[in-house]
């Protein structure tokens, strides 16, 4: 039987998380779990979160989780998820300025205000809620899922990676975000999969069979 973990450090909705993975593929075991080495024992690894980047950042630098973190991006299926995604990138402009794990080159940013609809009314930051994602190159965790389909969203910042090829999916918001990231064993969402329903659910089941390879 294959085994996800889902990392606890103390930000997320972690048994959300680990009862939609169930619901997704029964035959694998699901683990919420802090101690690193039962993380780099899993066939893959869940990295959840909600939350402020420094509360976050500040967990797992406790936990001793970051370079844990980076070892799993070498060699295992990796899916992050909301704050966990932001978390990957370089940096964030959250809380003055916040140091991330630097997985995947690029910056977190604030979403620019005001933002504005082609009716000329005003965005609410957070975004939150429902939003079309439109894939922008195949992969596996996009099987079955019908192009600019519906996924949950809450955040009011976004990631934007240095290198564009690694740009799985945009959302607009009003203007083109990146909502989904793909680089080597790594696939990170802003979305949240296990609030999204059955396209959620999807995703979620693709990411149990996937051997890392896009």
């Amino acid at each position: 039987m294959s085994s996800v973990a889902v990392i606890d450090y103390g930000m997320g909705n972690l048994h959300s998380i680990a009862k939609a993975l169930q619901h997704a593929s029964p035959d694998v075991e699901v683990r919420i779990v802090a101690d690193p080495r039962l993380i780099l024992q899993a066939d893959r690894v869940v990295f959840p979160g909600v939350g402020a980047i420094r509360d976050c950042m500040q967990a797992l630098t406790d936990a001793g989780l970051p370079e844990v973190i980076r070892q799993v991006a070498e060699s295992r299926p990796l899916l992050g998820i909301c704050l966990g995604m932001q978390a990957l990138l370089t940096d964030s402009e959250e809380n003055d300025h916040t140091r991330c794990l630097n997985v995947v080159p690029g910056h977190v940013l604030h979403f620019t205000r005001p933002l504005l609809n082609q009716h000329g009314e005003t965005l609410k930051i957070p975004h939150m809620g429902w939003n079309q994602v439109h894939q922008r190159q195949p992969h596996p965790l996009w099987r079955n899922i019908p192009q600019d389909s519906r996924f949950y969203f809450v955040h009011s910042y976004y990631v934007q990676p240095d290198d564009q090829s690694v740009i799985a999916a945009v959302t607009e918001y009003p203007d083109p975000f990146t909502c989904a990231l793909s680089c080597g064993n790594i696939f990170a969402v802003q979305f949240h999969p296990e609030k999204s329903q059955e396209v959620g659910l999807q995703l979620l089941k693709n990411f149990l069979s996937w051997d890392g390879a896009s």
